[in-house]
């Protein structure tokens, strides 16, 4: 089910402006007298009437406290309070009021969630994250990524994957070492999955484990963690330390764990630009 939140108000073009301009929204759906907005997957309309309706709150929330303070910095003359943690609830926030007065809400909850961002965020939002939080990874989570991960697609369905959970800090150091710098992020998290296909169930051991693994990174950011590719994991090594069958496919093996920092998204082509028609 999805949903859209609707209010009253006597001012549409300002207070479109005002989500559009100031707070990044975008306009979801123009009906002419009623303005539906979104970002993420928060969805609000405003329609155009003779009185406001300013009752509630309308909170905003980010995945962590830096967003929080520099909203603060861009919002200090309509913020009503600083930003400070509510103990009672274990979030990290602050007020403000829109033009016609309604109270908005920014805030970082200081807990893991559960997933919440749309489908083409995930896409987005990807990232190869090499330093991360010294902070453990939930049994609930990781079951909940494996959940998701049963679902990637593979040659004839052979289901042909698998995933190994390494913690050993031994093995972890020296998978880290195979290839120098590149595999080194590796023994920055708190653990890694080694992503694989078995040649006994699949004649496509390559493309399923390739997909295996970008199933399983998408899952992970899903959940708020950070992922990065480490290529050319393929090697008898790799397998020894594992003991993994030589004929497998070994994708990648990726560290695992929460980011120290969010990155921003590096320039893209524009989507014209990595695409042709042939008519």
């Amino acid at each position: 089910m999805s949903g859209v939140v609707f209010y009253k108000t006597r001012k549409l073009k300002k207070i479109t402006k005002f989500y559009t301009e100031r707070l990044d929204m975008e306009i979801w759906d123009d009906q002419g007298k009623c303005k539906i907005l979104s970002d993420g997957n928060l969805i609000l309309g405003f329609c155009e009437s003779d009185f406001s309706e300013t009752e509630g709150m309308i909170t905003f929330f980010y995945d962590e406290k830096k967003k929080v303070d520099r909203l603060y910095d861009k919002f200090k003359n309509i913020a009503t309070v600083k930003p400070r943690e509510n103990k009672d609830f274990n979030i990290y926030q602050f007020f403000a009021k829109d033009p016609e007065g309604r109270n908005l809400e920014f805030q970082t909850f200081l807990y893991d969630l559960k997933p919440f961002r749309r489908g083409d965020e995930i896409l987005r939002m990807r990232r190869s994250y090499r330093e991360f939080m010294d902070k453990n990874i939930s049994e609930e989570i990781l079951e909940n990524i494996f959940e998701d991960c049963r679902y990637a697609p593979t040659s004839m369905n052979s289901q042909s994957y698998y995933y190994i959970i390494i913690k050993d800090r031994k093995k972890i150091k020296k998978l880290a070492s195979i290839r120098g710098n590149s595999s080194s992020p590796i023994k920055e998290a708190p653990l890694a999955v080694a992503i694989c296909a078995s040649d006994k169930k699949t004649k496509r051991k390559k493309q399923d484990a390739d997909i295996a693994a970008y199933h399983f990174m998408l899952s992970a950011l899903n959940y708020g963690l950070g992922t990065c590719w480490i290529a050319d994991m393929n090697r008898d090594r790799v397998k020894n330390i594992l003991n993994i069958p030589n004929k497998d496919f070994v994708s990648t093996v990726t560290p695992l764990g929460y980011p120290k920092n969010h990155k921003k998204l590096p320039d893209r082509r524009k989507a014209d630009e990595i695409y042709s028609v042939q008519n």
